[in-house]
């Protein structure tokens, strides 16, 4: 079969690539087969057999967010930060399990959290690791810190979470402090936004002016760093000179979690165009899939379901159905800011991911590579980033 094809092959050849060597990330949950009824047979069967992650997305429990999204001072005396972590209720359970997901990458942006002098972002990053800590065990949700668990967790209908953060301003130019969160169940770390560490940047950014030479040599640390202890690194908002950077000390592949081509302009070229400093070219995202790392397609500029998989098929086209993923940059786990990933577009209905599955189909997707965009791809580069490590 043709690397970019898109014809849909018979259920036995599906079947038969769900049990080969590289079908670790294809297993069939009994869970699905009752939520199935009422589903397209061939929805249900991708479903089943594939572990659908999301590379990017948002949470925000309360007293978190970040500070161009502050929610409104409430009158009466100030909430201890207890009390902060502990409501309103995220429902994370409930909007993992009608997305149709596996798992998502669970980001904070640690850059607008407000952070006005240094030390600032590490206590913004350990408040927003505490509170997820709490909402985790209120809905008995653990974190994923191998493929094995992410596996299990497909295997026993229980969505889960792994622990990313956007940008890495906390390590503030302490190397130990990326074991600190390792520890604290992070394996996937974005180093960049769109603010320079104010203490010690890592590298330059595509939506600011250069200045940084690409990768800063701490920035070269913390790759390595990271490659050690089994977190992946994602490159996501990295210019591309950055990027070239990493790959020359990177002894793992990465990941750009949530992005897009610049040649694609969807239907609203004006937004496109205001948008453009965040997508990047064939060329970059060719040099990612060169190294065996995927590249994650966001919802962003897309007006409709139809229309993001066929931005996911442009990606494809570009570098490959073994290097493409889907990360929506969407707050799924933060749904009363009133964007979550199930309502990404209007009338979207039945959950995401079983929407995108079913429109993956309609545009000539072939089973087995629904699954390698939908997952497959990001549990490859997971699974051998995190081997061998706790």
């Amino acid at each position: 079969m043709a690397r970019n094809s898109y014809s849909d092959p018979s259920r036995r050849d599906f079947l038969r690539t769900a049990t080969s060597a590289g079908g670790a990330m294809l297993i069939g949950p009994a869970w699905w087969n009752a939520a199935a009824e009422g589903v397209d047979r061939r929805v249900a069967q991708v479903l089943s057999k594939t572990l659908g992650i999301d590379m990017h997305n948002h949470v925000y429990p309360a007293g978190t967010e970040p500070h161009h999204q502050q929610a409104p001072p409430q009158e009466g005396p100030p909430q201890r930060p207890q009390e902060q972590q502990q409501g309103p209720e995220l429902f994370i359970a409930d909007e993992l399990k009608q997305s149709g997901l596996t798992a998502v990458c669970a980001s904070f942006v640690l850059d607008f959290a407000g952070n006005e002098k240094p030390g600032d972002a590490r206590v913004n990053f350990l408040h927003w690791l505490d509170a997820i800590d709490l909402q985790l065990e209120k809905r008995h949700i653990r974190r994923a810190l191998n493929l094995k668990d992410l596996q299990a967790s497909h295997e026993n209908g229980r969505p889960t979470i792994i622990q990313t953060v956007e940008g890495s301003h906390f390590i503030e130019g302490h190397l130990e402090r990326i074991e600190e969160a390792y520890k604290r169940g992070l394996r996937n770390l974005q180093l960049l936004h769109e603010r320079d560490d104010m203490v010690t940047p890592l590298g330059d950014t595509n939506t600011g002016q250069a200045h940084l030479n690409g990768l800063r040599p701490f920035g070269a640390e913390v790759v390595k760093e990271c490659n050690r202890l089994g977190i992946v690194v994602d490159m996501a908002h990295a210019s591309q000179e950055t990027v070239v950077g990493a790959l020359k000390v990177a002894t793992q592949p990465f990941i750009v979690s949530h992005t897009n081509l610049d040649s694609w302009t969807g239907r609203n070229p004006r937004m496109a165009e205001s948008m453009k400093p965040r997508l990047i070219s064939k060329d970059h995202a060719k040099v990612v899939a060169d190294a065996g790392g995927v590249v994650g397609v966001w919802t962003h500029l897309t007006d409709s379901l139809k229309e993001f998989v066929e931005s996911i098929k442009a990606m494809v086209d570009a570098i490959g159905m073994e290097h493409v993923g889907i990360g929506t940059d969407t707050d799924l786990l933060s749904s009363r800011l009133g964007s979550g990933t199930n309502r990404a577009w209007p009338g979207l209905t039945g959950g995401f991911f079983p929407a995108v599955v079913g429109e993956m189909l309609a545009q000539g997707f072939a089973l087995e590579d629904i699954a390698r965009v939908g997952g497959g791809n990001y549990c490859r580069v997971f699974g051998k980033v995190t081997s061998g490590h706790a």
